[in-house]
């Protein structure tokens, strides 16, 4: 609905009684999806009274806000979206009820193919994914003409010139069919895009057709009818569905990514601004709001958003001859996520300083905020003056009076603990803080778009000018902020090591925060500098358009550096182990890091012998998507082994053996859990389509008028289904079956088909056609379901927790490397852990949130899979994932160490050497708890202990060694970040820790039988 924000993601109609025992009023409600936020919308309520019309002959209210809301949903994009598919559907039903346009393609069945093409590349979708999806529709032809071609070839061959019909039969079966098959679901599996799937459903139905149901290679003949047919049936089903999408209500993904990244900003403004409110407070309850989660969550949908509609873009662009501007956008995203980082960068900074400031025994005697007169950060907010121009923070009329010197005397007479610290910090930074975040919300509310649907650039040189001013005005504020605090002397003073960490680690998450916040700025300049470029390419274009994709022999197609994330392709190489964990350099009297501990692939004895080299030769086949392929391939093997036996083939074609073949490709997945969420979908699907063709056909009597207008009202349903639900299989399963019985069934009555009479000819048995579909249909699930049971089943579970054993043990080896040792060694910006890397473990962190999901359809008769805890597992590590990002971050800032930042990394060698040690350490324990479902170890080694001793010793570093050598507080940033970064993967294994004790607390005493 278009006053509901509704997009095409997912809505649903919901009945509740007012009353459980007797109620006096049936509410309907209306649930929709808009960025990941779930709305409640009642349409009516519906009372025990009669309803009456009043005087004037209209309906009641509750009609009229129905009907209101109905208009209200047709006019939004997602009824949009809907009445297209309808209207696709409609004319893909005319290739069966035209006898013209069904001439054209001959006497064979499958014209309700044309149908179904339409419905699986529906039109509700931007033109960038309909050139996407006409590219693979092509590319599923082609592979599929090729199988059926290179078989019929193969059994001629065999058959006549050889004659060994019987062995071209068999080479057929195991190398086309289970191949051919095996290689589609391995494509499949592989790819994972929705397209992509549909493009494979698509190339195993006329696979199958060529091969098992036509007839041609059983018989050793040529027959190239159906494969021209399956193409011309493509070319209708793409025309028509296209045709719609393009004409009617048309939608450009480059309008919609502006759209999104307009959504985006304002979402980056918000809470920039409220976390900067937050921890100027020094308080996370405005973190725990429902506002503040439900902004963080649209964020989060908003950047998938503008990621997929930058993929759907990008066709647009190639196609008009934009491409310069494409990969400024790209770059821009690039930016964007950068910015979108920094945000969680704050934030954690924020959390990591109210948990030191909530620790018991820190309060200050004379409360957190001495009253110097001036407004105190307690009683401050982010309120920020209309305009633009005015950023000096003094002329506004609260919390930004300057800290006078005897204010300043005074509040230093009384810092006493960790939390005056704070106190301090706050006040003299405060002012300045508040009018940086202003002048960068003011940015971006304003950027990067103006209103649609011109949406031009809207950028100004006022806004460069106006940061660089705050940024100043920022910078000197913060390093006299920083200078004061430490040139006090009653923060110098000697304490105990668990205070003197205190003071450090409030230092610490100060210094990244106020860091964080300038880097933000930074890469806020370098945003504009992009949208200043992508400005000038859409408003002049200076080069012309061009077209330089088409020139497939360049290696290199983008005339725009890029900074969007890489994605790590190869998924079978491993990153982890790198040569990145080098040689360390030992110190005397400290413990030196002996990077041999990390296992690694090293040159041995095993390399140089026959049976390794055999054995690592054959590493493909051991992986599960390799076996996977195998297995698929084998199962449909040996379900389409009856078309080729004499004595079966004729109950193969009676009971449409071929649908079954079918399904069971659809069904097959890798795992036991998504299997069974498939089968239920397929079955169910199945079922509905067959009941509605069985009521088509009854009340129509078989009429073309009247079966093209019950179909194009089961259009409707199904594209909501598909569309505004998001069930797309469930909507397509429905009208697959349908038009397999009514449009099948017309196509009989009419004698448009040849040697079909075993369901009732020109008078067709509509309820033996739906009744051999459903048989079709169950036995492609079950086979499915037995196939994947039966050979080298996965248990989604089982997975998923291999999968956590896996990443937590790279993650400890990751750390192990120690971040900062390798960057102390070379001297250069060399990373720990490289982008292709980090995209590699972010897409297995992916894919095991996928295998969460499938384990829930999984049957376990010990105990049901407890999906909350392990939704609480994934988020920790992907917390902990966050954190290496933000180190991996640091590390690159700056090229070379300075000699200050070496200096303080030298004198803290061993203590992180304990740290990186005893973290991998941790890391490994898990690992081992999950993979053995076996509980924790009752007394394991604690990370804080260490943490606060690297902690005290940078605070003595600062006390008694900075005047030896020279360091600027800007020396410290890096190693506050690396304490913050440890605190946060402390907490990260401390929750961890807690949920794999509540899973295991039981101990299973199967796993410690002796058998």
């Amino acid at each position: 609905m278009a006053h509901l924000g509704v997009n095409p993601s997912s809505a649903r109609l919901y009945l509740s009684p007012t009353s459980p025992a007797r109620p006096a009023f049936l509410d309907v409600y209306f649930y929709t999806t808009s960025n990941g936020i779930g709305n409640f919308h009642r349409i009516f309520r519906h009372g025990r009274t009669r309803m009456t019309s009043n005087a004037n002959g209209d309906g009641s209210p509750e009609i009229r806000q129905l009907f209101q809301t109905v208009w209200d949903f047709a006019k939004s994009r997602t009824g949009k979206g809907v009445l297209k598919c309808s209207i696709a559907y409609f004319l893909g039903s005319l290739a069966t009820f035209v006898p013209a346009i069904a001439s054209m393609l001959g006497q064979q069945d499958g014209k309700h193919m044309v149908a179904t093409i339409t419905v699986y590349f529906h039109p509700a979708r931007s033109q960038g994914s309909m050139f996407e999806a006409m590219i693979l529709a092509v590319l599923a032809f082609v592979y599929a003409a090729f199988v059926g071609f290179t078989s019929m070839g193969i059994s001629i061959f065999f058959g006549r010139v050889l004659d060994l019909v019987v062995v071209g039969h068999v080479i057929v079966l195991i190398v086309f069919c289970g191949g051919g098959l095996g290689f589609v679901g391995w494509i499949k599996q592989r790819l994972g895009h929705p397209l992509v799937n549909i493009s494979c459903s698509l190339t195993s139905l006329a696979i199958i057709t060529v091969l098992t149901k036509e007839g041609a290679v059983q018989a050793g003949t040529f027959s190239e009818d159906k494969i021209v047919q399956v193409l011309k049936m493509i070319v209708m089903g793409v025309i028509a569905t296209t045709a719609v999408s393009f004409s009617i209500y048309p939608v450009s993904a480059r309008a919609d990514l502006r759209e999104d990244m307009i959504a985006f900003t304002d979402s980056l403004s918000e809470l920039l601004v409220r976390t900067t409110q937050t921890f100027l407070i020094g308080s996370e309850a405005e973190l725990k709001t429902p506002e503040y989660r439900r902004a963080t969550e649209k964020h989060k949908g908003l950047l998938a958003n503008v990621e997929k509609n930058l993929v759907e873009a990008k066709h647009e662009h190639f196609v008009a001859g934009t491409e310069r501007e494409y990969w400024l956008n790209a770059k821009l995203v690039g930016c964007m996520q950068r910015l979108a980082q920094n945000i969680g960068g704050l934030k954690n900074a924020a959390i990591t300083q109210f948990l030191i400031l909530a620790q018991p025994g820190l309060g200050s005697s004379a409360g957190i905020y001495p009253d110097t007169g001036a407004n105190t950060p307690s009683t401050t907010h982010l309120e920020f003056p209309g305009a633009l121009a005015v950023i000096e923070e003094a002329t506004e009329n609260e919390g930004n009076e300057p800290v006078t010197q005897d204010a300043a005397q005074e509040y230093e007479n009384l810092v006493l603990t960790p939390n005056d610290v704070f106190a301090e910090f706050i006040l003299h930074l405060g002012p300045s803080m508040k009018s940086l975040a202003y002048t960068l919300r003011e940015i971006l509310d304003n950027v990067p778009f103006g209103p649609g649907p011109q949406y031009q650039v809207t950028v100004d040189a006022q806004y460069l000018s106006s940061l660089q001013d705050a940024v100043k005005l920022y910078s000197q504020s913060r390093q006299d902020a920083l200078s004061k605090i430490y040139d006090n002397n009653e923060v110098n003073k000697k304490r105990s090591i668990a205070v003197e960490a205190d003071f450090e680690e409030i230092a610490a998450s100060c210094g990244v925060f106020s860091y964080a916040l300038l880097d933000f700025a930074n890469d806020m300049t370098t945003y504009l500098d992009v949208l200043e470029d992508l400005k000038l390419e859409v408003e002049e274009r200076p080069k012309g358009r061009t077209w330089d994709w088409l020139k497939f022999w360049r290696t290199s197609r983008s005339p725009v550096p890029r900074s969007g994330p890489v994605t790590y392709q190869d998924q079978d190489s491993d990153p982890l182990l790198t040569e990145s964990s080098s040689a360390t350099t030992q110190e005397a009297g400290t413990l030196a890091f002996d990077p041999s501990r990390i296992v690694k692939l090293e040159k041995n004895g095993q390399r140089e012998t026959v049976r390794y080299r055999v054995w690592k030769a054959i590493a493909v086949f051991r992986r599960d998507d390799t076996r996977f392929a195998i297995k698929v391939g084998a199962g449909a093997a040996l379900y389409a082994l009856p078309s080729f036996l004499s004595s079966t083939r004729p109950i193969y074609q009676h009971f449409r053996g071929e649908w079954g073949l079918l399904s069971y490709m659809l069904v097959c997945s890798m795992t036991i859990g998504a299997s069974n969420t498939t089968s239920y979908a397929r079955f169910l699907g199945t079922c509905l389509g067959a009941i509605c063709a069985i009521l088509a056909w009854v009340l129509t009597e078989g009429n073309a008028f009247g079966l093209a207008a019950f179909g194009w009202f089961m259009s409707i349903w199904t594209a909501y289904v598909i569309v505004a639900q998001g069930k797309g299989p469930m909507g397509r399963f429905i009208m697959l079956t349908y038009n397999l019985s009514a449009l099948y069934a017309y196509s009989l009555s009419v004698k448009d088909l040849d040697n079909d009479d075993d369901e009732g000819g020109i008078s067709p048995i509509i309820t033996e056609i739906a009744f051999h579909r459903v048989v079709a249909v169950l036995t492609g699930c079950l086979w499915g379901l037995i196939i994947t049971r039966l050979i080298w089943p996965i248990s989604a579970k089982q997975k998923l927790n291999d999968g956590l054993s896996t990443l937590w043990l790279r993650m400890g080896l990751i750390w192990k490397r120690m971040p900062l040792e390798c960057r102390l060694r070379e001297n250069t910006a060399n990373a720990y852990m490289d982008e292709a890397e980090e995209s590699y473990l972010h897409r297995f962190l992916s894919q095991l949130e996928k295998l969460r999901e499938s384990a829930i359809s999984e049957i376990n008769l010990r105990a049901p899979f407890p999906d909350d805890s392990y939704k609480r597992l994934l988020s920790s590590t992907a917390s902990m994932l966050d954190a290496f990002h933000a180190m991996n971050i640091m590390i690159l800032k700056e090229p070379r160490l300075s000699a200050g930042e070496a200096a303080i990394l030298r004198s803290t060698t061993s203590e992180r050497a304990q740290l990186s040690l005893r973290i991998g350490h941790l890391f490994q324990v898990m690992a081992s708890s999950i993979k053995l479902e076996y509980p924790l170890n009752d007394a394991l080694p604690s990370i804080d202990h260490t943490r606060d001793r690297l902690l005290a010793k940078i605070f003595g570093f600062r006390k008694e060694e900075k005047s030896a050598v020279i360091t600027s507080d800007k020396d410290f940033a890096l190693l506050y970040s690396y304490a913050l970064v440890t605190g946060q993967l402390a907490k990260g294994i401390k929750d961890i820790s807690s949920e794999l004790e509540g899973l295991f607390d039981v101990l299973n005493e199967d796993r410690l039988k002796l058998q």
